[in-house]
Formats: C-alpha cells, structure tokens, sequence
C-alpha cells in the first residue's frame, strides 16, 4: 500500500496544527511541534499522529468545519487505506520509518469542530483495539519512530511490514 503525504504539521501546543514545507522526524516526533499535554500527547510512542485526508474529507462532508491540520496530525496523508493498519504495522513515511503503536484518543479539544465529532471518528471497540470496529483508523494513528529522517509534502508513505 503506497499513498502521498499531503501535508506536515505542527503547532506551539494544542491544535489546529499548522503546515510546514518540510520537517525532520526525530525519536520524538517532528522538530518544531510542541504538545500541550505532555500526560497525553508526544513521547516516544506517541511521537508522530496519522491521520488520512480521506477521513479529513469525509467529516468535511458530513458538515464538519474541519481542515488539514485541524484534528491535530502531523502527517496528512493520501492514498493509504486506515482501516486496514494494524498496530505493529511499519510505514516509510519520507525519508523516516515509523511504527503504529495505538489508535488516537480523541480528546475534548476536538469540541470546538462539533460535540458529536469524537463519536464520529472513535468508539469502545476501537478503545479496545478492535480493527472490526466501523470507526478503525477514523481518529488517526500514533506512531514511534523507528529511524528517523526528513519529511514533506508530496514524499512517499507506504506499508513496508505488517504483522499479518
């Protein structure tokens, strides 16, 4: 599975987070990005949030003022099918490697895009790191970062190893 990053982001803290033209993915995400809750967000197996453009489109179409960016990713992608990730599974992304490590928890910080957006993109089988559940890979995935390297728009992310 091949797709296209389609935007880099980051922020001071919090979101939305912003695009930048190109970035450097280190151990503990891209440089510049800060979390507002260390408890919460980044470390080093939360380093690096994917989300897919398609989700992105699709809470756009379903009356979602959402954008790029605006649910907190650092990496925009196209072209890769969410629900058929796996935790454990590897991605090139660049010139970098990650690692699915767990599904994003949607947090209260995604109110402001609609009450009921968290319901949308995340519920208890995904929790539960149920992949049957309909809502698998809506909320994004965090990623550890295996090596790391540089990263932009239009760059390669791909499915280089699964668990299956």
């Amino acid at each position: 599975m091949v797709g296209t990053i389609l935007q880099v982001n980051v922020s001071p803290g919090g979101i939305p987070k912003r695009p930048i033209l190109q970035g450097m993915i280190t151990a503990l995400g891209i440089e510049g990005d800060q979390h507002r809750n260390l408890m919460l967000h980044g470390g080093p197996n939360k380093a690096v949030l994917l989300i897919s453009a398609e989700i992105v489109d699709e809470l756009i179409s379903r009356g979602y003022p959402v954008f790029y960016g605006a649910l907190g990713e650092n990496l925009t992608t196209r072209g890769i099918d969410f629900k058929s990730l796996r935790i454990g599974d590897q991605l090139r992304a660049g010139g970098a490697i990650l690692e699915i490590t767990l599904p994003r928890f949607p947090c209260a910080n995604l109110n402001p895009y609609g009450e009921t957006i968290r319901a949308e993109i995340y519920d208890d089988r995904v929790f539960a790191r149920d992949p049957s559940s309909p809502r698998w890979g809506m909320s994004g995935f965090y990623a550890r970062v295996i090596s790391p390297g540089p990263v932009g728009p239009g760059d390669i992310i791909a499915v280089e190893a699964t668990l299956a």
